[in-house]
């Protein structure tokens, strides 16, 4: 394994993204989605400035960027995420903030047809002023405005001016006019200083914003996506859909829908080629007419190279570029796409009904984990953490991520990196754990919304669920009404009646009808978690408790619950879309936020960084379950993240050898959005915590699981692969010293996706009298001397084991620039071997594992800057489970 291939080494978070002078994008003569032309220096916006309104000083800005980000910068205000200088930046959401600059626009530049500008995001009330007109009123951060300016415009200096409304005080506006509160408890007003009056529903815009139970309360402004000018002349592609009509093994049959804005008539030429097929090519003409104009174009191709997801083969794109002519102007637009069928199966059997993703005919189960944004203010996030996130996921044979509803459709950049590496994505709509209003010009503005972001992603193969929202039914439950979370009981009917009709709106009708008209071959879910929808407004509600099981599972128990983690293995629907258990992050990123003063988990500052309102406590108590709990503060953050990688460890396995009855495992949640302790698996700074390094081996396309369930112990193979293939199970007892006291190979085939018990035996007949603190059960299936999967077992909970004291003997070579070779050995049981390079981030092929004795590990380590052998040597620090000593 290449280890410059795991990405969980270092990441620096830059301030700033990007530059003022380079916010502007110019696009001449071409249609947004084309390659736009470099900026010149006649057609160009900067720099940009800003300030609270009123105030007489103006500041340097970063476009894209955020006032948040741009207060930063210029010294206005501390990081916001060090101790809890987020309670003091409240201030900055109730007042009203200016950005200004300057665009130079050219006689040659007014002579086109159009002059616009399009803002792909503004963050969230915003007046848009160009030489003093007001040319636009924005109000919903996930749409993208465009404004045509040729009318106010002049040859060269203009002015542009953007004036942010405060969200908060336009949300306390709109809640007084409302008349009642809307169930948000997420909403954290408290922190805002409001109080109780939660004003987020009101507002398009992300939900995490104002805080959520595992992130902060930073209520932004600002230019948060890129600015264009595009100037064209005649015509230009406004969208380029490609339909796949049919698709198959043998035959691809494709439609290529353009959609032509024309300012004149006249004839024109459309044509569609393929870079990387050649022979894949159609053209036609037609008369354009001012205004929309529809031209498509019919493609077959023979024995298509179908995309896949990550593990069963290549996911192999299309890459397409459409051309418009006409006597006056050019266009052009690019796309890539996969061919392939997706569908989620709900068939009638003996336990309910089923729910699965079957991609090109396979059935197949997803494996992967919920997704939020990278970071509080959105355009820090980079390519590389885009990269480093997707890649992370792709290391630990992961096919599906959540793209979860409090968050934002994401950029274009990330839906991309899925495209080529074979995730599939569950796609929520922004819509997340609370009511709605019910204002007309509400809808209208999510119609728009929707109607977008479906059409800016439905070409990305990786898209397979349309979502409507995240967990409203759940806790609503209209047509149940003793259901829910208790939402109802402070409403009165009348009110009840009327967030009723608003989520019916906007869940039953608004969301199913942009899908059924733009995406019709993707498949659309109202809410997640349900169990069944009619089409219509009759769901069922989920419940575990329920014989026959269907849908899709939100399971809380354990963490929420205080269930013990074998619940996992019981607690079981057709496709888990949620479970987890929070652990910190590592001694490095907690120390990037506190002092030594507040190494303490009840401590002021840690619990800030905490937003469960359970949290610390509950690590903690689940801790004393099975571990010895540390005095040291180090000692702890490594303790709990060991712990939360056992349990979800039990979740994922318990899931897949469930298949083909649970068919999806997304655990919450693969990632931060600041430094926090959380339910991540890798936290902000990208550094994988212990449940990332189990998820790969958890999720590997073989796993041999073993679990005791009373005394009886039982190992099953799940199977991943669309073959049969032949193994050994090689089973062994051990102590702590190596001595095998029992060993038995079998023969098995591993049935090609598939899951099946391959083991069974009482625990007390495989220790045969030998003390179970001592004792381990090794098993394994094997090709030869290739072990495909590996599991250890252990007969008693951490704290009751028997560890031994021993020596650690580790060798460390280095292979070159930031690259090396770590071999591990032990004469007896190391549990649960953490390493790291004190002062310095690595990636490693393998972290928290157990050592068994007399057998040597090779661990591959990479950093960030190169360290002589010496040094790396003398950085190296070992940590196990023998050296945690009680409080």
């Amino acid at each position: 394994m290449d280890p410059r291939a795991i990405s969980n080494g270092p990441h620096r978070r830059s301030v700033l993204a990007g530059t003022a002078a380079g916010a502007l994008a110019v696009a001449a003569t071409t249609g947004a989605g084309a390659q736009p032309s470099r900026p010149s220096p006649s057609t160009k916006i900067g720099p940009w400035t800003f300030r609270a309104a009123g105030d007489p000083a103006w500041l340097k800005a970063t476009v894209p960027g955020t006032v948040h980000t741009d207060l930063l910068a210029n010294g206005v205000i501390a990081d916001p995420f060090y101790r809890v200088n987020e309670r003091d930046q409240q201030w900055i959401d109730k007042k009203d903030w200016e950005y200004r600059s300057t665009l130079t626009l050219s006689a040659a530049d007014l002579a086109h047809d159009h002059v616009e500008l399009c803002f792909e995001g503004l963050d969230t009330y915003a007046d848009v002023y160009v030489n003093d007109t007001k040319v636009l009123a924005a109000d919903n951060m996930f749409r993208a405005w465009t404004v045509d300016i040729k009318p106010h415009a002049r040859a060269g200096a203009n002015s542009i001016r953007i004036y942010f409304h405060s969200p908060i005080r336009l949300g306390l506006k709109a809640l007084e006019a409302f008349g009642f509160p809307i169930p948000s408890p997420n909403d954290q007003s408290e922190a805002g200083g409001l109080g109780d009056k939660r004003v987020g529903v009101f507002t398009r815009k992300a939900g995490y914003h104002y805080g959520w139970d595992w992130g902060p309360r930073f209520v932004t402004s600002g230019i948060w996506r890129p600015v264009q000018l595009r100037v064209w002349n005649a015509a230009r592609i406004k969208d380029l859909r490609i339909e796949q009509d049919a698709v198959s093994a043998d035959l691809a049959e494709l439609t290529a829908r353009f959609e032509i804005l024309a300012s004149r008539s006249g004839p024109a030429t459309v044509e569609l080629t393929c870079s990387n097929d050649p022979a894949l090519s159609a053209r036609t003409t037609l008369a354009l007419k001012p205004g929309l104009n529809i031209a498509t174009l019919k493609l077959s191709i023979a024995r298509p190279k179908l995309w896949w997801t990550n593990g069963l083969g290549e996911p192999h794109l299309y890459r397409l570029q459409g051309r418009l002519v006409t006597a006056a102007a050019s266009d052009t637009r690019e796309v890539a796409t996969g061919l392939r069928t997706v569908k989620l199966v709900q068939k009638p059997d003996a336990y309910g009904t089923s729910f699965y993703i079957e991609l090109n005919g396979v059935p197949v189960f997803m494996k992967g984990a919920n997704y939020i944004p990278n970071d509080s203010f959105l355009p820090r996030i980079t390519s590389e953490v885009y990269r480093r996130v997707v890649q992370s996921a792709v290391d630990t044979h992961m096919n599906m991520l959540r793209v979860w509803g409090g968050g934002i459709y994401e950029n274009d950049e990330f839906y991309d990196l899925c495209d080529q590496n074979g995730i599939l994505i569950w796609q929520d709509f922004m819509f997340a754990c609370s009511m709605l209003p019910d204002d007309p010009a509400f809808f209208d503005n999510i119609r728009e919304e929707v109607t977008q972001n479906i059409r800016r992603l439905r070409n990305h193969p990786c898209i397979a669920v349309w979502c409507g929202n995240n967990e409203i039914d759940a806790a609503w439950q209209a047509r149940n009404p003793d259901g829910g979370w208790g939402w109802k009981k402070t409403l009165t009917q009348a009110q009840q009646d009327r967030l009723t009709r608003a989520y019916d709106v906007i869940f039953h009708d608004i969301l199913p009808r942009a899908v059924e008209a733009l995406d019709p071959q993707r498949f659309y879910w109202p809410s997640s978690p349900i169990a069944a929808w009619d089409g219509k407004t009759g769901v069922l509600n989920d419940d575990l408790n329920r014989e026959k099981q269907s849908g899709d599972i939100h399971y809380w128990g354990v963490w929420w619950g205080q269930k013990p983690f074998s619940e996992y293995r019981k607690a079981i629907g057709r496709f888990m879309t949620e479970y987890g258990f929070q652990s910190f992050p590592e001694f490095r990123t907690v120390a990037s936020y506190t002092q030594p003063g507040d190494h303490d988990i009840f401590s002021d500052v840690m619990k800030s960084h905490q937003r469960s309102s359970i949290g610390n406590g509950t690590i903690k108590a689940y801790m004393e379950l099975d571990y010895v709990v540390p005095k040291d503060f180090r000692q702890f953050l490594y303790v709990g993240q060991v712990l939360q990688a056992e349990g979800i460890k039990v979740a994922m396995e318990g899931h897949r050898v469930r298949m083909p009855f649970c068919m999806g495992s997304l655990f919450w949640q693969i990632n931060d959005c600041w430094p926090v302790a959380s339910w991540s698996s890798i936290d902000y700074y990208g550094r994988w915590k212990a449940q990332h390094f189990f998820a790969r081996k958890a999720f590997a396309p073989i796993l041999i699981s073993t679990v005791l369930d009373g005394d009886v112990v039982r190992a099953s193979a799940v199977s991943d692969l669309l073959q049969d293939r032949k193994a050994v199970l090689s089973l062994q007892v051990l102590d702590f010293d190596g001595t095998v006291h029992w060993q038995q190979d079998a023969a098995v085939v591993l049935k090609a996706n598939a899951s099946e018990t391959v083991f069974q035996s009482l625990a007390d007949g495989l220790l045969n009298g030998r003390p179970a603190e001592r004792s381990l059960l090794r098993v394994r299936l094997m090709d030869g001397s290739e072990t495909l999967s590996e599991n250890l077992l252990y007969f008693r909970p951490v704290k009751n084991l028997a560890l031994p004291e021993t020596r650690i003997d580790s060798r460390l070579k280095a292979l070159g620039k930031g690259e090396y070779a770590l071999a591990l050995t032990a004469p007896a049981l190391v549990k649960n071997l953490l390493v790291s390079l004190e002062g310095h981030d690595a990636t490693l092929s393998d972290n928290y594992f157990d050592l068994l004795p007399g057998e040597t590990r090779i661990i591959q380590i990479m950093t960030s800057a190169a360290l002589s052998e010496p040094e790396a040597t003398k950085a190296l620090t070992l940590m196990h489970m023998k050296h945690v000593r009680a409080g």
